[in-house]
Formats: structure tokens, sequence, C-alpha cells
């Protein structure tokens, strides 16, 4: 994709006259940054630089279009195949353990999610990973859009992954897209107890032609999945989970719960708050044991001698 991008590159500025230097000039890059991209070689272009390709050269967007294909290449093997495989099926069913999936995060949920443990060089190479994955989202509102089923382990729910005003606003975002008729959401919630996918993710894809594929996730990992038998016990599995997860409108019901701070267990003390907690409590064993004097519990002390 990136020399698809170069020939590209290189036959608009052809057909516009321009030498190298003088397309860098436009675009306020040295000269060799374009003999780079031209030859597909050197690191890949930025968003903004193909942003700014496209302007220069007129091309109406082909150049950002065909931009998260080439900046793909950047991603494992295993997550660029299991993009591709999504952005065909026709349904598909997800489990979270952790975060909101990428479908449904908004763009401040994405961006917090996006910056943590990842080893990226710039704010801008954060910005084009997040405008990768709010790209993504673009297929939900399109004609030929899959069906989506996900669950949530509540532990989502209750993560404030950028804080609570960011989080407040994701949980916005999935009563908001649980109302569409091709999405439904659905939460495990604590009580359910240990189940076979704990600490990771579950995706299960139906293709057009009815084959199914499935993806595996966990923090620093991911497998596709295509053997039919493999992947046959992983949508059992996932048809598990969903069973003993909350009804949708329960669900919807919680979410809500835990945005408005209402569900038991939403208002958690900050650090502070504890810490001021934790030393009273101390405090109040230290008196309670000076007016024992020294002697221990009323009631459970030494057995007397017989």
């Amino acid at each position: 994709m990136a020399a698809l991008f170069g020939v590209r590159v290189r036959r608009l500025r052809m057909a516009a006259g321009l030498t190298q230097a003088e397309l860098g000039e436009r675009t306020h890059v040295v000269s060799t940054r374009i003999t780079q991209i031209e030859r597909a070689s050197g690191a890949k272009p930025t968003l903004e630089l193909a942003r700014a390709l496209d302007a220069a050269l007129g091309a109406e967007d082909l150049l950002v279009e065909l931009w998260p294909y080439v900046y793909r290449e950047a991603f494992p093997d295993w997550s660029r195949r299991f993009m591709a495989h999504s952005e065909r099926a026709v349904g598909i069913r997800e489990y979270a353990s952790h975060v909101v999936p990428g479908l449904l995060q908004t763009r401040d949920y994405a961006r917090a999610v996006l910056s943590v443990g990842r080893t990226l060089g710039s704010k801008e190479q954060l910005e084009e990973r997040v405008a990768l994955r709010m790209g993504r989202q673009e297929r939900l509102g399109t004609p030929d859009r899959p069906e989506l089923w996900v669950v949530l382990d509540e532990a989502v729910l209750r993560r404030p992954v950028g804080g609570r005003p960011v989080m407040r606003e994701q949980l916005a975002r999935l009563l908001t897209a649980a109302t569409e008729p091709h999405i439904v959401v659905q939460v495990l919630p604590f009580d359910q107890g240990e189940h076979d996918v704990m600490g990771g993710s579950l995706t299960v894809l139906t293709m057009p032609d009815g084959s199914e594929t499935a993806y595996t996730e966990g923090a620093h990992y991911g497998q596709l999945v295509e053997d039919p038998d493999e992947v046959r016990s992983f949508a059992l599995t996932y048809d598990r989970l969903r069973a003993a997860a909350l009804p949708p409108l329960m669900s919807l019901d919680m979410i809500r719960s835990v945005m408005e701070d209402n569900h038991r267990g939403a208002n958690v003390p900050s650090r502070s708050e504890r810490r001021r907690l934790a030393q009273e409590q101390l405090q109040q064993s230290g008196r309670r044991q000076l007016r024992g004097g020294g002697r221990g519990i009323p009631g459970r002390g030494r057995r007397p001698r017989p």
C-alpha cells in the first residue's frame, strides 16, 4: 500500500508539472521526503502530510482516503488481518473484558486508551491512531453495515478511563448506540463469576459467505483463528457469555445507573479520602487498645487456670 501511495503521488505530481523540490516546498517538507514517499522508503507519510499532498496536488481526498491502508502496515500481521476481515464481516459478535470495543468508542475515550502502554513517538502519531479508529466506525452508518452484538464485562463500565467526564460521555455513547436496530449491548455482571475468556477479549466475525473467523486478544498480543473446529468452539464460548449476561434492557439500566453514579459501588472514594479513612481507623483502633489497658478485648482474655 505504501508503494501504491507513492505511485499515486508521483503521477499526480508529474501531472501537475511539479518537481519533488517544488512539491516539498508546497507541503513544507524537504524534497528528500517526497522522494522517500514516492519510492515507499523511510517512514510512512503522516495523516497531516497526506492532507497537505492532497491539497497541493488537487487530489480531492484521494490520498487521504488511501492513507489508512498505508498506515495500517505499521500494525502486526495478525492485527492487519483482523481489520481486513472486520471490514468485510456482515456480523460482529464481541466480548470485551477491559475497555469498550473500538467500534463504539468516543474520540476522547479512544485517545485515553491508545495513549496507555504505547510506544507512539509523538502526539501526532497518537492522533493518527485515533483517526484510524474513528474511521473504522464509519461503516456502522453505511447501507452494508454489519450486525453488531457486544457483551461488556462490568469492569468496563466501572473503570473511569480518561477520567469521569470522558467516561460519562462514553457510557452515554453506549446508550445511544444500543438504540440502533443493528446493535445489541449486554453487560456481564461480576456476580456471574469466572468464565473462559477472563483477562482478554473475543470476537467472532461472520463473513458474507457464511463462514466464521474468531479473534482473541490480550494486552500485548492477538490471534486470528480460522480453523473451523476452533472457531466453532469460540463461537460456543461467546454464546455462553451472551446467555450469562444481563438481558439488553437490564444491561442498559445498569449502564445508565453507573453513568448517573446511582448504581451500587459507583461512588468510589478518592485516593486522599481512602487515606484519611484509613488513618481514622488506625487512630480509633489505637484508642480502643489504650482504653482496654493492653488486656485485649473484654470477654476474650485468657482462660483461667484450672
